[in-house]
């Protein structure tokens, strides 16, 4: 005879306390380096018993792999959710909410992208650049009423550069404190325009005949 499911209420109980585990882990990793952090410090802030953490995300390791996930999961990059508004006012506001994030999230961030001494993490590298390809996809079609997979290769490279550049004023922001939050909105907001809406065209037009070694993916309707 099939056992009866179990209850609802201890699903949700597993996911919350899972939630809240990742929470702290986000906390503490922001605050101090991955090193500095213990898993008896994350299970005590938590709520849990340290086997009760590690049966959900094993080792120390994985539960930070699993931090870095859960933050890309929000953009690695400024990424608009639409396009009311016009394109100025749509990125505009993407990059607020991504600065937002990494305010909140600037020890992991900084750690993520290799600048607390460190080095690249590759499995971390990995988990981000994944995040990159869905942030570029994502800013494709906010210029472009087509699916990305229609981009050309122009687009798809304009915008991947694009992303470099918001990660390289992330850092001149977070750790190098050469730039203000502000200033980083506009250096973020002000190129991106320039880039799909001036330098873009430019170099669509330097385009080589089929022929001459540029594969294209798909062809920009302006």
């Amino acid at each position: 005879m099939a056992s009866n499911p179990a209850p609802r209420w201890q699903r949700l109980e597993h996911d919350e306390r899972r939630r809240q585990i990742l929470v702290v882990a986000r906390k503490l990793f922001s605050e101090r380096s991955y090193a500095a952090v213990s898993t008896s410090e994350i299970a005590l802030q938590a709520g849990v018993a340290r086997g009760l953490l590690h049966h959900y995300f094993g080792t120390k390791r994985e539960l930070y792999l699993e931090v870095v996930r859960a933050l890309v999961r929000m953009p690695s990059s400024p990424v608009p959710l639409q396009r009311d508004g016009g394109l100025e006012v749509v990125i505009g506001e993407s990059v607020d909410r991504w600065l937002e994030m990494l305010g909140r999230n600037r020890g992991t961030w900084l750690a993520a992208v290799g600048a607390q001494g460190l080095g690249r993490d590759v499995e971390v590298e990995a988990i981000l650049d994944a995040a990159r390809e869905q942030a570029v996809d994502r800013l494709i079609e906010a210029v472009e009423p087509y699916d990305a997979a229609g981009a050309s290769d122009e687009l798809r490279a304009v915008v991947r550069a694009y992303s470099g550049l918001a990660e390289a004023a992330s850092l001149e922001w977070l750790h190098r404190h050469r730039l203000t939050r502000e200033q980083v909105h506009t250096l973020l907001v002000r190129s991106f325009l320039t880039l799909v809406l001036d330098v873009l065209p430019a170099i669509e037009g330097e385009r080589p005949r089929d022929g001459d070694g540029l594969t294209h993916s798909g062809v920009i309707g302006r």
